[in-house]
């Protein structure tokens, strides 16, 4: 029952830390960013096929190689650009506030 108790505190102190709030608000707003350039580029990519074919079939060199491929690799490439956007600012800024939260929890 105690360690219930220092349980609620701990989440209380944590909730209640005006760093917590900062972390969540920024955290929240980086990831919809990055979701929204994602999903642009994504059904870009999607309207793309469906309205420009002829451009997607083109020959890059003449040869088997369209259009279409490298722009495909581009989505694909960009989603783990982003990703790793995300990762780098969760492990310097986020960390860090994170950090600072649970040090002033105890």
């Amino acid at each position: 029952m105690k360690q219930a108790q220092h349980c609620q505190v701990t989440h209380d102190k944590i909730t209640a830390n005006p760093k917590f709030q900062e972390l969540v608000k920024k955290r929240t707003a980086f990831s919809w960013t990055l979701s929204v350039a994602m999903l642009a580029i994504y059904f870009g990519f999607i309207l793309l096929i469906a309205y420009g074919k002829a451009f997607l079939g083109q020959s890059l060199s003449g040869g088997v190689t369209t259009v279409g491929f490298p722009i495909g690799v581009g989505v694909i490439l960009s989603a783990i650009a982003l990703t790793g956007i995300y990762v780098r600012r969760a492990n310097t800024e986020f960390d860090e506030l994170n950090r600072q939260i649970l040090e002033e929890a105890r």
